[in-house]
């Protein structure tokens, strides 16, 4: 296999709690690096490089950094594309980023170009192509793990389009949908290369802008739980749970992700409740635009009983929402809501669960399927997107606009033990397909394609 110079986007590689996005972007550095390839990462932080290399690295890390004003954007439209400069970060670990943990790539160098994504946007807006950049020794292939307007001179250039989402549902999201349609049909007509994530991505690439199918590969994505959290003992995640979320053992239902509108959580309640049974609902996941309506109705349908109480040794912290429980009961029925969970904790809430429940109304992957079955989890999803795909008949698979289904589900995999050993056993072996290893012979089949 040759070894190349390949350039990732850091486009969703922020260190905030990050999306799936992000997750993808992450894990192609990780196996890249592990396949022996030189890999650089470009930002496009707020940050301008100093004179002194030391506070270029704290530049770069510092959370305060301020946008570009509106003048000084106008100001490098009218000169684009050379109003923008690339710096190599001088990452020396004089700036202690141990505590960002998974949130880093893998990279050996790490460039960035100030406000880039953002201002790529508006020179896509004003010159209607991506926005052409370069850096010291550049790179074989540019692998963008989004659809942005940004192309870098003398490399191959790929993106990965994970979905078509705002097209295909677009009452979920709220992006700008023009905007979105004229980036993905620029980015199809002018890519060397398409990447996404599901067959049903795929097709809804070729079909919706006529990609001819030699031009878009899927190469699904890569998945692995940290060692550690598989080695687990099961009395000690037991504990653990008890100790801090006062739950019993494989004794509750779990849904973690963002709660948008996609994910379905309105329908996953509305389930809950009509399968009446003894085991608690458990949610996880910050609120977005649409949902915290939905959520807001959970004490009208449950009850008036409604606590909080924070999340034992996670008080006090400053990192985002506070760590807490809201936990709503009404007669038999008890949700509890999560905003955040560090991620080992999260982690050992899905290890955990009788059964993680993502009925979701469409995915071009749905990672939590696969979290979830590396982790010994049962599974309950819906044939929507590429859940279905994903899942295989390793899970039991519902409507996911049809409540009656979802509870019939919950209802199934609460009373039946053996269904539930049944459906970890095979969640194992298809979450296997999705192993590291697996996904290494994919990227290299693609890059090997590409030239």
């Amino acid at each position: 296999m040759a070894r190349r110079r390949i350039m990732l986007d850091g486009y969703n590689l922020g260190f905030e709690r990050g999306t799936g996005v992000a997750t993808y972007g992450r894990n192609l550095s990780q196996r890249l690096k592990a396949l022996g390839h030189h890999v650089d990462v470009v930002y496009g932080v707020k940050a301008d490089e100093a004179r002194d290399p030391l506070m270029s690295e704290v530049a770069f890390f510092d959370p305060g950094r301020r946008g570009m004003s509106t003048a000084a954007t106008i100001r490098r439209l009218a000169r684009s594309p050379f109003g923008l400069r690339p710096w190599q970060v001088p990452v020396t670990g004089a700036v202690i980023t141990k505590g960002f943990g998974l949130r880093m790539p893998a990279y050996d160098r790490i460039f960035n170009y100030r406000d880039l994504y953002e201002f790529s946007r508006w020179h896509f807006r004003v010159w209607r192509g991506p926005l052409p950049i370069a850096y010291d020794g550049g790179a074989d292939i540019a692998h963008w793990t989004y659809p942005v307007p940004v192309r870098l001179k003398g490399a191959a250039n790929i993106y990965t389009v994970h979905d078509l989402v705002p097209l295909r549902l677009p009452f979920t999201t709220l992006d700008d949908k023009v905007f979105h349609h004229r980036l993905l049909a620029d980015v199809c007509r002018r890519a060397d290369h398409i990447v996404t994530v599901s067959e049903a991505s795929r097709r809804d690439i070729v079909s919706l802008y006529g990609v001819p199918e030699d031009r878009v590969t899927n190469t699904w994505q890569s998945s692995a739980p940290p060692p550690e959290a598989l080695g687990r003992d099961r009395g000690a995640i037991a504990d653990e749970i008890a100790a801090v979320f006062g739950l019993d053992f494989k004794d509750y239902f779990l849904f973690f992700g963002a709660i948008e509108p996609k994910k379905n959580v309105a329908r996953i309640v509305e389930g809950f409740l009509k399968a009446q049974v003894d085991r608690p609902l458990v949610l996880v996941g910050s609120v977005s635009w649409k949902d915290a309506e939905d959520l807001a109705l959970l004490g009208a349908h449950l009850g008036q009983t409604v606590t909080r109480h924070p999340i034992p040794g996670l008080e006090g912290r400053n990192a985002g929402p506070e760590p807490g429980i809201t936990t709503i009961v009404a007669g038999r029925a008890r949700v509890l809501r999560m905003e955040y969970l560090p991620f080992h904790l999260l982690t050992s809430l899905i290890q955990g669960a009788r059964s993680v429940v993502f009925p979701s109304i469409y995915e071009g992957f749905g990672l939590p399927i696969v979290e979830a079955m590396q982790l010994g989890t049962a599974v309950i999803t819906s044939r929507e997107g590429s859940n279905g795909e994903i899942a295989a008949d390793a899970a039991r698979l519902v409507d996911a606009y049809d409540a009656d289904d979802i509870a019939a589900a919950i209802r199934e995999l609460a009373a039946d033990d053996d269904l539930v050993a049944h459906l970890e056993t095979a969640g194992r072996d298809r979450a296997a397909f999705f192993a590291p290893e697996r996904y290494d012979e994919r990227l290299t089949a693609l890059y090997d394609r590409i030239g």
